[in-house]
């Protein structure tokens, strides 16, 4: 079937649940989780891994072109919000409203952490659209468990060595930070593969539903355009 050149009414809401994920992991991601006695995650693996499944059924579906576009849609929410977010815990204050402090905990970043969290995204999401894509082309559609999971191994391997890394190294001793780093990507690869049954139902009722099933055979894989 033919890519579609305009969007329908299920690609604009899977676009905006998927931009919705996306903001709320941000914002819930100074929360901790003390998942065991040595194990601590940050509280938004509950909730983030999300953003890769909708971005395999968006590639799966739609294509790596389409996928591209709510890709940067996400990037450019995030984007703004942060700025916002910036913007209110720097403005001045009364002296009567006592909830700055715990306002900037929750809302504040650092220009460290900020960068960490844009880098990682982009890398990890396109680079999990881009392996889908070929993958699909080069399975010749079947198979799409093994798709989903090769892609989210490479994609969520490149945002947990990225984020964690630029976030933190230097802060902690390298012992901590690569447990962080391998704790966060098996959390996730594990969430991958429990929802593969949904993400199959999902898959193929929007196939039906929307007559489409692209494949990539004439797409250059560039981050910008192609």
């Amino acid at each position: 079937m033919e890519e579609r050149k305009t969007v329908s009414k299920l690609f604009m809401i899977l676009a905006v649940i998927y931009v919705t994920c996306l903001l709320l992991s941000n914002l819930i991601a100074g929360k901790m989780w003390a998942v065991s006695g040595s194990v601590t995650l940050p509280a938004a693996v509950i909730l983030f891994p999300l953003t890769y499944i909708f971005g395999d059924i968006f590639t799966e579906v739609y294509g790596f072109r389409k996928a591209r576009t709510v890709i940067w849609l996400g990037f450019g929410c995030s984007f703004f919000a942060v700025s916002v977010y910036l913007i209110t815990v720097a403005l001045p204050y009364p002296g009567f409203w006592g909830n700055q402090e715990a306002f900037a905990a929750v809302l504040g970043t650092t220009p460290r952490v900020a960068a960490a969290s844009f880098i990682g995204y982009l890398f990890g999401e396109f680079s999990n659209s881009m392996i889908l894509s070929r993958l699909k082309v080069f399975t010749k559609g079947k198979r799409l468990w093994t798709r989903t999971i090769l892609s989210t191994l490479v994609g969520e391997g490149f945002d947990s060595v990225i984020f964690i890394t630029v976030s933190f190294l230097g802060t902690m001793d390298n012992g901590t930070l690569l447990q962080m780093i391998l704790y966060q990507y098996l959390f996730k690869v594990t969430y991958e593969i429990v929802f593969t049954p949904v993400t199959y139902a999902v898959v193929g009722w929007l196939k039906n539903q929307e007559g489409v099933d692209t494949f990539d055979y004439d797409v250059r894989y560039s981050p910008i355009r192609g």
